[in-house]
């Protein structure tokens, strides 16, 4: 679902959910796709980290230098729910945005991850993030992004 400031998304998966927030959470860099798109070291093997905590960071290492760190842990209540702020490379000093996600388990035992992104009006229309897209366009980009990242999450977390 897309509205406005807000990108909401979500994906089933087939475990409970202190496995699906351990592994969203601990195990970041094992679903976390790689690329330019996804990782500011882009195709280098940089690896993403999430330090478990209120207050830990998020951010991209590579060879033991950090990258960029997008954002910090603003809500923690393992295994229901966790927010944080998020910032892409090209934000300034100050500017952020805002990520929620709950762990939900359904009656079958699965667990209903759902990520909701917002905050994007505090930034200006001609903010580089936005790539000089309609806000309809960047909406929908940022939820794709998004709805890629928590169907490789699904992915890893899918018994074989």
């Amino acid at each position: 679902m897309i509205e406005g400031d807000r990108v909401t998304v979500s994906v089933r998966v087939e475990v409970e959910p202190a496995v699906a927030f351990e592994v969203f959470t601990a195990e970041i860099d094992r679903w976390w796709r790689r690329g330019i798109a996804y990782r500011v070291s882009g195709r280098r093997p940089g690896a993403m980290h999430m330090e478990t905590r209120l207050g830990g960071r998020i951010f991209e290492e590579l060879e033991g230098r950090v990258l960029h760190e997008s954002g910090r842990i603003t809500a923690w209540d393992p295994p229901a729910k966790l927010a944080f702020e998020w910032r892409g490379s090209n934000f300034k000093p100050g500017e952020v945005t805002f990520v929620e996600v709950t762990f939900t388990r359904t009656e079958s035992g699965a667990t209903q991850v759902q990520l909701v992104h917002h905050g994007f009006s505090a930034l200006p229309p001609d903010h580089p993030v936005r790539h000089g897209e309609p806000p309809s366009v960047f909406i929908g980009r940022i939820g794709r992004w998004w709805g890629d990242l928590l169907t490789s999450l699904r992915e890893q977390l899918t018994p074989e």
